[in-house]
């Protein structure tokens, strides 16, 4: 009987009674030649930040915080559910197109405002690498033009942008090595919150609290990011957020 369904088997193409294991997600990426040349040049310098911060490599969970008018792209790191984040680097962003404020239409050169995940990671971008944001997520759907609402937002090399998260090559490689360790980890949605300053900073406080034209929504959105900010600077764990029938982040 085992001879007769091994020729079956073969007949239909399987050719063996073991299943093949299946290429992983990081396997895969580095198929992609700008991604192996960037595991061979830069996996090791990341192992050694991580120990000389006493941090276990590769992270399985990572946050990232982008933060407007403060240029700055951070990345926090952690090991298991239960841990609470930690800081593993902050990048420099390195411009801005737009103004403070959400983006709420197509070719606005807003950068959006709010709370995301990575829901792409394109190899072969035009800007080095790219790790795309769910932009418009369920609010931004409701607050934003309808017809044309804008997309395509990316954290992304070439230092170039009219609308996303531009750093250079070299820190941009940084960020998509830990990205795809984590998706390859598990972490099917790595969130990505980006604000229009660091609330922390009380310049940038200050800008904002005086930044001329900003309308009643644009303050609304910014007491609710400014809210979560605080919740994560004080537990170091991620607020848990939902979105009402109007757009709005209720924490």
């Amino acid at each position: 009987m085992k001879q007769v369904v091994l020729a079956i088997l073969m007949l239909v193409g399987v050719g063996s009674l073991h299943a093949q294991p299946q290429q992983s997600f990081l396997d895969n990426q580095k198929m992609f030649p700008k991604v192996g040349v960037a595991y061979r040049e830069k996996e090791e310098q990341l192992k050694k930040e991580f120990e000389k911060k006493g941090l276990t490599y590769p992270a399985k969970y990572i946050f990232l915080r982008s933060f407007k008018l403060d240029s700055e792209l951070e990345i926090w790191v952690k090991n298991s559910v239960t841990d609470t984040f930690r800081l593993f680097k902050s990048y420099r962003v390195c411009t801005l197109s737009g103004k403070m404020g959400p983006k709420r239409k197509e070719g606005d050169r807003q950068v959006p405002e709010g709370f995301y995940y990575i829901n792409d990671f394109n190899p072969n971008s035009n800007y080095h690498l790219s790790l795309g944001i769910n932009y418009p997520n369920f609010a931004d759907k409701i607050l934003s033009d309808a017809k044309k609402p804008g997309g395509e937002i990316y954290i992304h090399g070439s230092c170039l942008t009219i609308g996303c998260i531009p750093l250079t090559d070299e820190f941009i490689e940084e960020v998509y090595i830990l990205a795809v360790n984590a998706k390859n980890a598990g972490q099917d949605f790595i969130p990505v919150h980006v604000f229009p300053v660091k609330f922390g900073n009380f310049r940038s406080m200050e800008y904002l609290n005086n930044f001329p034209n900003a309308d009643s929504s644009s303050q609304s959105l910014w007491a609710d990011l400014k809210g979560a900010y605080e919740y994560f600077e004080k537990n170091h764990k991620l607020p848990v957020v939902t979105v009402d029938s109007k757009g709005k982040y209720i924490l």
